[in-house]
């Protein structure tokens, strides 16, 4: 989709990336760049509790501040209202991945839930058994949630540190796993750690709660009510006694996610359209709600919450909380802390034995359990990296301990951090060294690529350019009227010319009349040149005159091609392929397309930007597993030794 800005204002990116604010690349990016300013936040609380001024970080976080409204108010330090307060909107964005992610990603076929949750349960039932065998019976025993939940962007940021090519399904796994770590560990939170329950709070908590399912159906004034009835929830929890963090969780978890409708693309055009002709407020407001509205509140939030919990509250959370004072004493005390070593060896030891362990008993044929998604050596990397506790375990840590044995907990989390990437390391260089055959095996026996292209290509009805039988397929749905389509027709020329003996390029077309007025008469007049065999030509033409799409030059482009011209001029005019046309349009309304360029590589939706490289990467990859899918057939068929 363009814009009246015309080629200039090519971005190189997909029109699902621009429809959509946060796909999960985007989301794990801002994950493991804010993974580095929480590192940072960390080092320099150590640096701040251990300087001179050591006595200025207890006191700043010890301040109370008060909110009050008539007689009645809230009353909390500094650091509660950092972990009760701000730590909301991270468990909230944490909510709405898993919701996205449940609706529109890798886990919207329900079956693929079982293996990560079965993981994170594995992975944190083995962790909690260390840590009880070295606590059970002893003071530090209570502490035992704060060995179990790994922390999402130290967890992914390791990872792109490790291994910056990373398969999009470790990292999606591991995700996946970090969300139900926290919502386990939000649970826990609101059970095992909570001490005072007010019923008559908790009550009105879950009546607003419900409340706020509802608004999803008030025609008006939704958005501010929404908030408004999310501020009261998270007030009632606070007042209910339990951690009201978990209100965050679940609002999240309540907010769906669905990619933007070609209806509700067409209503936002229209009143663009309209704010052009009449630019009064009424009608810039109606247009700035027409294209608000296209957006689903999932990514909207995602959008606006995401850098503010990555790069500011994350990281104030760590500033907060990571303050411990290193003495000589606490070392000592720390080496052979039963609450240090029991979280620490949880995590680092625990975490990678309980998650590959897990996922295993999980995929067994035996259990008519689904097939991983990832080879063995990745669950033991994945498993390895997610042996980081931080966030989640500070947490539980400051509501489970206070004073000499807060510390030391503080001490094993912080441990942790330095520890399991150095075992992932380990690890991934393990993986590398094994024998190709065996690496082969393993990928092949992983799930197949869950499909987002609806209908599948055919040969006999399909335009094609390529081989017919290459191991790797790039469809794309465009417009000839549309300017990003016009700049990414060199890009594909340029791939297929790189890599053109393994990959057929399939074009469908999806003209968006609402922008683009000329676009389906020119995608009919493709048709009628394919009629007569010459449809790549009349492609070429087209995109090559992007601004000369009226009928008269249409006609002209017949005569160049030498068609016959009568029977062209006749299909256009009794609008012939209308119908072959209409049939893409459908698939793609049916692939949740409602922009273009639009790409598909082996039936996956091909996210962010098109350039030539990006793209190679994307085509190269899908080859490779390809190839390896086949080399571990053949060497099946031959009976060679894995």
């Amino acid at each position: 989709m363009t814009t009246d800005a015309g080629p200039r204002a090519y971005a190189g990116r997909t029109a699902w990336a621009r429809n959509l604010a946060a796909p999960v690349r985007d989301f794990l990016s801002a994950e493991t760049g804010g993974a580095a300013v929480v590192l940072t936040a960390t080092i320099l609380a150590l640096l701040w509790a251990n300087s001179p001024w050591s006595h200025s970080y207890e006191s700043l976080w010890a301040t109370r501040l008060v909110i009050r409204i008539g007689a009645a108010g809230i009353s909390a330090d500094l650091r509660h209202w950092v972990n009760q307060g701000l730590m909301t909107f991270f468990f909230l964005v944490v909510g709405l991945e898993a919701k996205r992610e449940l609706d529109l990603g890798e886990l919207r076929e329900r079956s693929r839930l079982a293996i990560p949750v079965l993981a994170a349960i594995g992975g944190m039932t083995v962790p909690i058994a260390i840590y009880l065998a070295f606590n059970a019976g002893g003071p530090g025993a209570r502490g035992w949630g704060a060995a179990m939940s790994t922390d999402t962007a130290f967890a992914l940021g390791a990872l792109a540190l490790l291994t910056p090519r990373a398969a999009t399904r470790l990292r999606v796994f591991l995700l996946t796993l970090a969300v139900v770590d926290d919502l386990v560990a939000l649970v826990l939170i609101a059970t095992v750690y909570t001490t005072h329950v007010s019923v008559s709070a908790l009550a009105v908590a879950i009546a607003l709660f419900a409340f706020l399912l509802a608004l999803r159906y008030a025609p008006v004034w939704r958005r501010v009510a929404s908030i408004a009835v999310a501020v009261g929830l998270w007030v009632a929890m606070f007042k209910s006694g339990i951690d009201p963090v978990i209100s965050g969780l679940a609002v999240g978890l309540a907010t769906s996610a669905y990619p933007p409708s070609r209806e509700d693309l067409e209503r936002a055009t229209a009143l663009a359209r309209l704010f052009r002709e009449q630019p009064t407020p009424e009608l810039a407001r109606s247009a700035q709600q027409g294209v608000l509205s296209a957006i689903s509140p999932n990514e909207r939030l995602q959008y606006n919450l995401h850098p503010w919990t990555s790069y500011v509250i994350v990281p104030l959370f760590a500033l907060a909380n990571a303050g411990v004072p290193i003495t000589g004493r606490l070392i000592g005390d720390a080496v052979s802390s039963p609450i240090t070593l029991g979280i620490l060896v949880g995590y680092v030891v625990g975490k990678p034995v309980g998650v590959a362990g897990a996922s295993w008993i999980a995929s067994r044929p035996a259990l008519h359990g689904p097939r991983s998604p990832l080879s063995a050596p990745l669950l033991a990397a994945g498993g390895s990296v997610a042996g980081i506790g931080f966030t989640v375990s500070l947490l539980i840590a400051s509501l489970a301990f206070s004073g000499q044995r807060l510390e030391e907990a503080k001490l094993g989390a912080l441990a942790s951090v330095a520890l399991a990437p150095v075992v992932g390391w380990i690890v991934l260089r393990v993986v590398r060294r094994l024998p190709p055959i065996m690496r082969a095996r393993q990928i092949a026996a992983t799930a197949e690529d869950l499909l987002d292209l609806s209908a599948d290509v055919d040969p006999d009805r399909d335009h094609i350019r390529g081989p017919h039988d290459a191991a790797v397929t790039l469809v794309e749905y465009s417009d000839f009227e549309c300017p990003y389509c016009g700049q990414a027709e060199g890009i594909i020329r340029e791939l297929l010319t790189s890599v053109g003996d393994e990959t057929r390029y399939v074009w469908r077309h999806l003209p968006l009349g609402d922008v683009h007025p000329r676009a389906q008469i020119a995608a009919e007049a493709s048709e009628a040149a394919a009629a007569q065999g010459r449809f790549w030509e009349m492609h070429d033409l087209l995109l090559d005159h992007q601004g000369e799409l009226g009928p008269r030059e249409l006609a002209g482009y017949a005569k160049q091609l030498s068609l016959d011209t009568a029977r062209f001029s006749d299909e256009l005019r009794r609008r012939k392929h209308a119908p072959r046309v209409s049939e893409d349009v459908n698939s793609a309304d049916e692939s949740g397309v409602s922009g273009t360029p639009s790409f598909f590589v082996n039936g996956r939706r091909h996210y962010g930007a098109y350039d030539v490289a990006t793209l190679t990467d994307a085509v190269k990859a899908a080859s490779r597993r390809a190839r390896v899918a086949a080399k571990a057939r053949a060497a099946d068929s031959t009976g060679s030794p894995a």
